[in-house]
């Protein structure tokens, strides 16, 4: 008994649709798209910002900088302020500056915390939410560096970055406390950090320029340096 033989043509699409195996780009795309991006916001961040004119950082006692509707001191409510300027967002030191401000604000519901980032809106929100909130801490967005500025708080050599001692406290830190570099949307990873204690007049109480990057602030010492402020019952 014969059997018949159907012949295919090269144009038949039942031909094309058993011989051509299933596509994975569409799913890998996305992913591909994301690391390249991922890896240019890396990039940026190690080149050198725009410059903008630095300011003399305040001292002590002195009264604090302000800027009408960004931050002004005295405060409208009068209060104490803690205040403190991150580097870029996805920074260890930065992640462990916050979560030690977030800590010392819940003891403290008397004083105002505020945390002042210059990386984008949208990536400053994205850090947050990895970092669970900001919790009662005031966080302020200054992408174009004029707090900053105003503040004293300009741009840092590569000493102040990449030194031994401070590759070593990535490490120490990471390894301690489980806190280690994150993504890098946007900010530099040149940009001074700084912290103050202001006091309900707008006078400087605490703090300065951070000599070192991988330097965290004692929030306590800056709450012990503003008087009248008593530690919650």
């Amino acid at each position: 008994m014969l059997r018949h033989r159907t012949s295919h043509s090269p144009q038949d699409p039942q031909l094309f649709a058993t011989q051509s195996p299933p596509s994975l780009a569409p799913s890998l795309l996305p992913s591909l798209h994301a690391r390249i991006m991922t890896l240019r916001q890396e990039i940026s961040s190690w080149t050198s910002p725009i410059f903008i004119a630095i300011s003399q950082p305040p001292s002590i006692p002195s009264p604090a900088p302000s800027i009408p509707e960004q931050l002004a001191f005295p405060r409208s409510d009068g209060r104490p302020t803690v205040v403190t300027f991150l580097r870029h967002c996805g920074c260890p030191f930065a992640e462990k500056t916050l979560l030690s401000l977030r800590s010392t604000a819940q003891q403290y519901p008397q004083i105002s915390f505020i945390a002042i980032s210059h990386s984008g809106r949208a990536a400053t929100d994205h850090w947050l939410e990895a970092l669970s909130g900001p919790g009662s801490v005031e966080v302020l967005v200054d992408e174009q560096r004029e707090i900053y500025a105003r503040w004293g708080l300009g741009v840092s050599d590569w000493w102040h970055v990449l030194s031994p001692s401070s590759m070593w406290s990535v490490w120490k830190l990471g390894r301690g406390e489980g806190i280690w570099n994150r993504p890098t949307e946007s900010g530099s990873r040149w940009q001074r950090a700084g912290s103050w204690a202001v006091d309900g007049d707008g006078v400087v109480k605490w703090g300065g320029v951070f000599i070192r990057a991988d330097e965290i602030p004692d929030f306590g010492q800056a709450v012990l340096a503003l008087e009248n402020v008593q530690e919650k019952v």
